[in-house]
């Protein structure tokens, strides 16, 4: 219980510092208008969680599951993040953007977790 405790705080930690650094770059590529390094997080998280799903599972890895899924990609998905951006937009009378930001988040992030298992599949 301890080790798996610690891979999951260890995880979280990375995870958290590469969402950080995304949202980083993000902000310095495209400005604060809108938060396209959350969009980024949660679709490439999701695409990855896609992936880890089928790996762990087909190369006998589920001991890996605390570390990679709870841990780094649990640290890495930003959903509260993403809900306090749309709420924020919304708040600040941009309806549309915040309606926007949902709708690419949602539908965006599915079609990044079935397209991670899609590749999981066809190559492992």
């Amino acid at each position: 219980m301890i080790l798996t405790l610690f891979q999951v705080a260890l995880g979280g930690a990375i995870g958290a510092s590469l969402r950080y650094l995304t949202n980083v770059g993000a902000m310095r590529m495209f400005g604060p208008g809108f938060p396209i390094g959350t969009v980024i997080v949660n679709i490439a998280g999701s695409f990855v969680m896609g992936l880890l799903v089928v790996a762990l599972a087909k190369k006998g890895g589920n001991h890996l599951a605390p570390l990679l899924m709870t841990g780094i990609l649990g640290g890495f998905t930003t959903f509260s993040a993403f809900s306090l951006d749309a709420l924020t937009l919304w708040e600040r009378g941009q309806q549309g953007l915040a309606f926007g930001y949902v709708a690419a988040s949602v539908l965006f992030s599915l079609a990044a977790i079935a397209a991670g298992l899609f590749v999981a599949r066809n190559l492992i």
